[in-house]
Protein backbone atom coordinates (compact mmCIF):
# COMPACT_ATOMS: atom_id res chain seq x y z
CA UNK A 1 0.00 0.00 0.00
CA UNK A 2 1.60 3.13 -0.89
CA UNK A 3 1.58 6.02 1.98
CA UNK A 4 1.72 9.87 1.47
CA UNK A 5 4.33 12.14 3.10
CA UNK A 6 1.82 14.57 4.00
CA UNK A 7 -0.92 12.65 5.48
CA UNK A 8 -2.99 16.34 5.56
CA UNK A 9 -3.02 16.69 1.78
CA UNK A 10 -5.84 14.43 0.03
CA UNK A 11 -5.85 14.52 -3.77
CA UNK A 12 -9.07 13.03 -5.50
CA UNK A 13 -11.18 14.33 -3.03
CA UNK A 14 -9.49 17.76 -2.17
CA UNK A 15 -6.26 19.48 -1.13
CA UNK A 16 -6.74 21.26 2.56
CA UNK A 17 -4.31 23.63 2.50
CA UNK A 18 -5.42 24.91 -0.85
CA UNK A 19 -9.07 24.90 0.53
CA UNK A 20 -7.96 26.81 3.52
CA UNK A 21 -6.06 29.09 1.02
CA UNK A 22 -9.15 29.92 -0.53
CA UNK A 23 -11.45 30.44 2.06
CA UNK A 24 -8.88 32.71 3.66
CA UNK A 25 -8.68 34.50 0.77
CA UNK A 26 -12.46 34.55 -0.26
CA UNK A 27 -13.21 36.21 3.06
CA UNK A 28 -10.43 38.72 2.72
CA UNK A 29 -11.84 39.74 -0.55
CA UNK A 30 -15.51 39.58 0.84
CA UNK A 31 -14.19 42.02 4.04
CA UNK A 32 -12.23 44.28 2.01
CA UNK A 33 -14.28 46.58 0.41
CA UNK A 34 -13.04 45.93 -3.26
CA UNK A 35 -16.06 43.36 -4.07
CA UNK A 36 -18.74 46.25 -5.31
CA UNK A 37 -15.97 48.43 -7.52
CA UNK A 38 -14.93 44.82 -9.25
CA UNK A 39 -18.38 43.81 -9.75
CA UNK A 40 -18.65 47.11 -11.30
CA UNK A 41 -15.37 46.47 -13.33
CA UNK A 42 -17.16 43.04 -14.23
CA UNK A 43 -20.09 44.46 -15.53
CA UNK A 44 -20.89 44.62 -19.80
CA UNK A 45 -19.38 47.86 -21.20
CA UNK A 46 -22.17 47.93 -24.07
CA UNK A 47 -25.30 46.05 -25.00
CA UNK A 48 -23.56 43.79 -27.53
CA UNK A 49 -20.99 42.41 -24.54
CA UNK A 50 -24.07 42.00 -22.17
CA UNK A 51 -25.39 39.65 -24.84
CA UNK A 52 -22.37 37.80 -25.53
CA UNK A 53 -22.25 37.51 -21.51
CA UNK A 54 -25.90 36.11 -21.64
CA UNK A 55 -25.34 33.83 -24.58
CA UNK A 56 -21.82 32.47 -22.43
CA UNK A 57 -24.25 31.37 -19.64
CA UNK A 58 -26.99 29.86 -21.26
CA UNK A 59 -24.45 27.88 -22.89
CA UNK A 60 -22.69 27.16 -19.73
CA UNK A 61 -25.98 26.51 -18.16
CA UNK A 62 -26.90 24.27 -21.03
CA UNK A 63 -24.81 21.64 -20.12
CA UNK A 64 -25.25 21.89 -16.36
CA UNK A 65 -27.67 19.17 -14.49
CA UNK A 66 -29.49 21.96 -12.87
CA UNK A 67 -30.05 23.43 -9.52
CA UNK A 68 -29.50 21.22 -6.47
CA UNK A 69 -33.19 20.19 -5.05
CA UNK A 70 -31.86 20.67 -1.28
CA UNK A 71 -31.23 24.24 -2.27
CA UNK A 72 -34.87 25.11 -2.05
CA UNK A 73 -36.47 23.20 0.66
CA UNK A 74 -37.38 25.29 3.30
CA UNK A 75 -34.57 25.22 5.90
CA UNK A 76 -36.28 25.02 9.83
CA UNK A 77 -35.35 27.49 11.74
CA UNK A 78 -31.77 27.14 13.54
CA UNK A 79 -30.79 24.52 11.39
Amino acid sequence: MATTSNPDKVQGEGDYEAGRRYDKASREFAESGKVEPAARDAAPGDAREAEDMERAEAEGKSHGKGEDPLLNQNRKPGA
